[in-house]
């Protein structure tokens, strides 16, 4: 079988090109032109997937040829643009760049060979003149397999800039598909792990999206853009699914997860992993709702940003103290990084759930990089001797209980080592009864036995839970209606 879906892969030869830019802008011209766009990030990026879901008004999707392999790059970019006119593919870091030590792996060039798609380069062209024309040439030529087939000159200073570095690419055989000029930036605050997400400043990110519409529609070709995404040949093989276990279980539990503006770091696929699985997926805000959602049977908690919503996260009492009588009841639990710290006992000195003895506290050391795992253990998410390949990135540190240094229990999560060349090996994470706690991102999709084995554990536990919540509710007399 084979699919047909028009597609753009926008790189750039280095970061802070202009890619985000470009992409969400490209993402909001086409849609508000009627098409419908399927938007994709390569890499592990939680927070621009945000923003081009904003823009298109469909999920934003990753694909991540290091942590699912370059065999599922095609399946699920397949899966995320099903039903869809276009699909527009932010790249991450430089076109060729990967992860450490493993040549192409990870890059966007990998991912834009796996999806046989064109290649549109943001060239920061602030500067330099006929100097361009080498950059491209240089970009184009590197790997044959890679189709450089346009470029967007960003950043230009004025009419005569322009004539020149078209003057230079002339000769390239590249074409260019957009200029845009030099311009104040579109308000998009950072902090200590990049953009503010969208669920922060979701009214602000509407603006900034739409002026980003406006400015790539005045500077970019969009009909030639789209007959080069319409240039894309058809891609072999089946859309990813979620695959259903070999027999369902004996309930359908309800499996919390967290939302909101504090855990906005998720792959959209494990939410459809769990509901193949066998669950019922009840999405709650830990900075609003008072309570967990009925009948829950498990709980799963992203990443995201607790240590700006300690305060707040904290004063949830109610909320903190469910969490604490689920994990309390063996329900399984599992978290990765900011749910890390939200199990905590305290972070910063804000009294978190309490779930796990350790307190954790905000450093200016950021941890940020692919990592090889190992499953140490057994826990309710991973039988022990399960390999997966994950991702850290945290400002934070906890400091476990006595007897064990570094970020780890005494019944450790993973046994990590570094992706690529980096000598290393460490213990990393928690397991406390069904409670599963770490660092780590891992991407579901690419292990599935995660997700099955999760729902299972938490059918098997469902009566026992449901109770813990219940009585941990009707002690703070919450009443709690699920979000829609």
């Amino acid at each position: 079988m084979s699919t047909t879906v028009p597609r753009l892969v926008i790189a750039a030869p280095s970061s802070g090109s202009g890619k985000t830019t470009v992409a969400t802008g490209l993402m909001a011209a086409f849609t508000a032109a009627g098409l419908t766009v399927s938007p994709h990030k390569v890499g592990p990026d939680y927070i621009d997937p945000g923003y081009h879901a904003l823009a298109t008004g469909r999920t934003g999707r990753n694909l991540d040829a290091y942590l699912c392999g370059p065999e599922l790059v095609a399946p699920l970019f397949l899966h995320g643009a099903a039903g869809a006119d276009l699909a527009v593919v932010e790249g991450v870091m430089g076109l060729y760049d990967g992860a450490a030590g493993l040549g192409e792996t990870g890059s966007t060039a990998q991912v834009a060979k796996e999806l046989r798609a064109p290649v549109v380069l943001v060239v920061d062209a602030s500067s330099q003149s006929r100097s361009v024309a080498a950059l491209v040439h240089g970009f184009a030529s590197w790997d044959p397999e890679v189709r450089l087939a346009g470029v967007i000159l960003n950043k230009v200073a004025s009419d005569r800039h322009e004539e020149l570095l078209r003057e230079a690419l002339e000769t390239s055989g590249v074409p260019v598909l957009g200029v845009l000029r030099r311009a104040p930036q579109v308000h998009a605050p950072s902090r200590h792990l990049g953009l503010v997400p969208v669920a922060e400043r979701r009214a602000e990110a509407a603006e900034a999206v739409a002026a980003l519409a406006e400015r790539v529609r005045a500077g970019c070709d969009l009909t030639a853009l789209l007959a080069l995404a319409h240039s894309a040949p058809p891609l072999p093989g089946e859309p990813w699914e979620p695959p259903a276990p070999a027999s369902a279980p004996r309930v359908r539990p309800v499996v919390a997860v967290a939302g909101g503006p504090a855990f906005t770091f998720s792959y959209a696929e494990h939410a459809e992993l769990l509901r193949a699985a066998g669950a019922e997926v009840a999405v709650f805000d830990p900075l609003r709702d008072a309570g967990l959602p009925p009948g829950t049977a498990g709980l799963v908690v992203g990443g995201g940003f607790p240590e700006v919503y300690a305060p707040e996260l904290s004063a949830n009492e109610p909320l903190r103290r469910a969490v604490a009588a689920l994990a309390g009841s063996g329900a399984p639990v599992a978290a990765e990084c900011a749910g890390l710290l939200y199990l905590a006992r305290e972070l910063d000195g804000a009294p978190m759930c309490g779930v796990l003895d350790v307190s954790a506290r905000m450093t200016e050391r950021l941890t940020l990089g692919y990592r090889e795992a190992v499953a140490v253990g057994d826990s309710a998410l991973a039988a022990a001797g399960t390999r997966v390949r994950g991702h850290e990135f945290h400002r934070t540190a906890v400091e476990p209980e006595a007897g064990r240094d570094g970020d780890a229990g005494a019944a450790p999560a993973w046994g990590l080592s570094w992706g690529g060349s980096r000598p290393g090996r460490r213990l990393e994470g928690f397991v406390r009864g069904a409670v599963h706690a770490s660092y780590l991102h891992v991407h579901w999709a690419a292990e599935p036995s995660l997700a099955r084995r999760f729902v299972e554990r938490c059918a098997e536990g469902a009566e026992n839970a449901e109770n813990a919540v219940n009585a941990a509710n009707a002690e703070k007399g919450v009443r709690y209606e699920r979000q829609r």
